[in-house]
Order: structure tokens, then sequence, then C-alpha cells
């Protein structure tokens, strides 16, 4: 089975949604499947060996100049093609290019007018890329690409998915102007999907009555993630030592405000407790941080800042100084990609009881649940942690049920069970 993933680039930051997605790639390789991991706006930053092609469609620079200029879009492609030279793309993402959905509501309405908006010729080029690939399944890494499906459905007669992965978080944060007609019309584009994917039955559920879309055209493909790639080892207890850690970017929305607040409670309890923190920091997340980190000064505590490790030996030296960990989100969260590798590393977590977060920690007991946005309740999660005998049970749990439950193995196999299960059903016998 020939499967092409068209997937969505970070922008320049380590992305949980790429990485997932070339993680899922490598997997499926290993089964015996042919992948192409085809991106779109950017190239994909990963901390692993690359699956993807060289070559992006949707090109990030063109489809800002599209969308931004008018007379952009009419320029031949011999003028426009080599801004789309992933080197290029590479390069100009490293200066912090805002990827803030706030400001991008204006290009995300554009996008959706595929082959009727400003970005008909990426349209075109992507349609007919997947004709001459002939791939027996097409997926899309989300909705939010949707606008292209109608052209490519004319191009292919391979059923066509979408996982998925968080594409309420970025329509929910667009500006009351293009929020509800971005909704919309993603769910009018979607109509033409053959099935969808998610990682969880929450969001299966969540996603259904978001877009107005049947629950039955949804499957759940449990995450996975390459525990080959984290050696850590629960952590023995030591007297006079307590780690608590949050890996992720930093935004209002991952809940490191909630985390600040629910630490100054805890230093209260436990004045040996020491927080460090991790994870993407550049453009709007930098001012964020920077007045979380000022509230906790103002208290008298100094936090050790990881940065953005950008490779996996780094990830993981920060995962194994940790005794616990949480990233306490605002929103419903559809993944938690970094909750399964801190629990791959041994670490046991405190995360707020909603989202995917109850079914992630069901499955592994490789942690707490607290009540959402109460720092208080959060405290309390993390002192019931610094009990020795109680964290080695979390932390034994969380370890091998990670390895059990979310191996890429498993996923591909599952990946493959529901594709063939969709070949059936869409595809013409002959």
């Amino acid at each position: 089975m020939h499967i092409a993933i068209v997937t969505a680039g970070g922008a320049g930051m380590f992305c949980g949604s790429c990485m997932h997605d070339n993680t899922w790639a490598r997997a499926l390789i290993a089964q015996g499947a042919e992948v192409s991991l085809i991106p779109c706006y950017t190239p994909l930053r990963l901390d692993e060996q690359s699956a993807s092609l060289n070559r992006v469609f949707f090109g990030g620079i063109n489809v800002y100049l599209n969308g931004k200029l008018g007379w952009w879009k009419s320029m031949p492609r011999a003028v426009t093609g080599w801004l789309d030279n992933p080197s290029l793309i590479r390069w100009a993402t490293s200066f912090s290019v805002s990827n803030d959905a706030a400001e991008l509501g204006e290009l995300m309405l554009s996008m959706l007018q595929g082959e009727h908006g400003p970005h008909r010729t990426a349209v075109a080029e992507l349609a007919d890329f997947l004709r001459q690939l002939r791939p027996d399944v097409i997926i899309f890494s989300n909705a939010l690409l949707s606008g292209a499906l109608h052209e490519i459905r004319q191009a292919t007669t391979a059923p066509v998915l979408c996982t998925l992965q968080g594409d309420d978080v970025f329509l929910d944060s667009l500006t009351p102007a293009y929020r509800q007609r971005s909704i919309d019309l993603v769910s009018k584009c979607s109509q033409e999907f053959d099935g969808f994917l998610t990682h969880t039955e929450f969001y299966r559920q969540y996603m259904a009555n978001y877009l107005s879309l049947p629950v039955d055209a949804f499957s759940v493909l449990p995450l996975g993630i390459d525990v080959n790639e984290y050696p850590g080892r629960p952590r023995p207890a030591e007297p006079g030592r307590f780690v608590v850690g949050y890996f992720a970017r930093m935004a209002p929305e991952k809940g490191l405000h909630h985390l600040a607040d629910a630490f100054v409670l805890l230093k209260q309890r436990l004045p040996y407790a020491r927080l460090k923190i991790g994870g993407y920091q550049e453009g709007p997340g930098r001012e964020y941080l920077n007045k979380v980190l000022a509230h906790l000064s103002a208290q008298g505590i100094e936090v050790e800042n990881a940065g953005s490790p950008s490779t996996i030996a780094e990830k993981i030296r920060f995962f194994s100084d940790l005794d616990v960990f949480s990233v306490p989100t605002d929103f419903l969260e559809p993944k938690g990609m970094s909750i399964l590798e801190a629990m791959a590393n041994g670490v046991p977590v405190v995360q707020p009881a909603h989202g995917s977060f109850p079914e992630i920690i069901q499955a592994t007991g490789g942690g707490l649940l607290v009540t959402p946005k109460n720092p208080q309740a959060l405290a309390d999660g993390l002192e019931e942690m610094s009990d020795p005998a109680r964290r080695a049970r979390f932390a034994h749990d969380a370890w091998e049920n990670v390895r059990a439950q979310y191996n890429p193995q498993r996923m591909a196999e599952r990946t493959l069970e529901i594709l063939q299960r969709t070949s059936r059903r869409t595809l013409p016998v002959n």
C-alpha cells in the first residue's frame, strides 16, 4: 500500500504534529508500506531522522505574498517558484516568523478558497503531483488544508482521509472577524473527505460536533512515539530533591502560568522544590514567558530554563532530571505528545482532567488528574507526587505502559487496519 501523508510544517519550530507524522511515516515503512511524507508551508523541523520529501508545497513565503499582495498571485511560476526552495524557507523561518493564529485569519480564508482563491497555482501543483504519484490512500495532517481537497479529488481516485490533531485550537484563536467563517468553510470543505482520524475518543466526539460531521466517519488512531529513542528510566528518590518540569511551546493556552501559580504554593510546602522548563520560546511566546518568569521572580523563585533543545539527546537529559512533569493546558489537548515523552523517560505526570489527558492517564496509570485551571488542585497533585513510594509506582507504570500502548508498531498496524477498511468502502470494485 502506498500512503501519501500531506503534512504542515511548523514554521521553524519543533511541532508535535510534524514529529508525530514523521514517526508515523517511519513506522508504516517498517511495516512494509510505501510512504510519501509531503511537507506544506515549511520543511519539517525534527529531532529525528526525516522521512519527508525534500520539497515544499504551498511554500510559506509564496502563501504569505499571495494572500497579502493582490498582484503577486498573477506572477509566473518562473518568477515565484524559487521562493519554495526548502533551504530558503528554512532560512526565512529561522527569523521567528510569526505563526500566531490571531494574525492569520485572512490567510486562512484565502487557503480555504482552494482552486478559486489566490493559491490556485499551488493547489494545482499539489493535485498534479498526487495524480502522478498515484498513492493508494491520501491523508491530510489537518483540515486546514482542505481547501485543496476538491481539486485533488478530481485528480485521483484514491480515498482521502484527514487527521484532526488541533484544528480547533487554531480556529478558536482566530479573531471574531474570521473565526466562524473559517470554521464554516472547513466544515464545508471537509464534507469531501472519506474519513477522519483522531488520537482519542474524546477528540473523535468533540470534532464531529465542532465541524458538524458524522461521528461514524471518525476512527481512533492511538498516538505512537519511538520509545527506543527514549532510554530514560524512573529515577530513584533523593532526600531534599524534587524537580517539577514543563516542556511545551511557550503560549498562554499551554498553561505555564497555571503551573507557576501552583509552584508558588508548592514551594511553601516543599522549600527545596525546583522548577525546570523548556520548549519553543520565540515570537509572541517570549513576551509571555518573560511575564511568567517575572511573576515567579517577584515571589523569590528562580526557574531553570533549558530553552528549546535541538536534539533528542538534549531532550532526554531534560526529562532525566525531573521527578514530575506537568503541562496544565487551558485548551482541550487533542494529543499530549510531551506527556507521552515524559512518561517514556520514567517521569510521572500531573495533568488537568480534560481533553485527551484522562484517556492517556487511564491507559498508562502514569499520573494524576486534577481540576483544570486550578493552581491549588495542581499544587496538591504535585505534592502528592513527592511521596517516594507513590511516585515510584506511577513512574514504573508510566514507563512500562507507554511502551505497551503507544509504540510506533501498534500505531502503524492500527493505521493499516483503518486504511484497508476505508479502501474497501470507497474504491470501485473491478
